[in-house]
């Protein structure tokens, strides 16, 4: 059959070209452009990775400064505390200080209205006495006709007033 021997001529030359075309992409891709894309994805892979380092140390730089932020933090916490309790310490002394002040001042006028209470209380009873005498002789002598001198008047007062 003629067909078939012609098979074997035409696909021969196909097949040549085939070959020689398939050479041509894989010299021209495989050894000319594959190498290229290799570096290009080599070079993206290792800029990712310094990226993730240096991402990685930027963070551990920042966990350290928030450490250091909330040490510093925690320690003027601290110390606004005891500024606090040092002020209080000291404005509950003062305020005591102002009252046992204030307790010796109300304590000495006490003591001096008292002194003062005494003394006007004695004038008064004197007074009365004094008063309480006068009347007793007036009412002896209106009554009885008789003058008392002002001594038995007084003596006499007294000593219903001590009884």
């Amino acid at each position: 059959m003629p067909q078939i021997a012609q098979i074997a001529a035409t696909y021969a030359s196909q097949i040549f070209w085939l070959l020689i075309v398939f050479g041509l992409i894989y010299f021209v891709i495989g050894k000319g452009m594959l190498p290229k894309i290799e570096a290009t994805v080599d070079a993206r892979d290792q800029k990712i990775a310094f990226d993730l380092a240096a991402a990685e140390a930027a963070r551990a730089k920042a966990d350290e400064t928030e450490a250091g932020y909330r040490a510093r933090i925690e320690e003027a916490r601290a110390a606004a505390l005891k500024a606090t309790a040092e002020a209080k310490a000291a404005s509950a002394a003062e305020a005591e200080k102002r009252v046992r002040a204030a307790d010796a001042e109300l304590a000495a006028k006490a003591a001096a209205a008292d002194t003062a209470l005494m003394a006007a209380q004695a004038g008064a009873l004197a007074e009365i006495e004094g008063v309480a005498a006068e009347a007793a002789q007036e009412i002896v002598t209106k009554i009885s006709g008789i003058a008392v001198d002002r001594a038995a008047a007084e003596s006499a007062v007294k000593a219903a007033l001590a009884a």
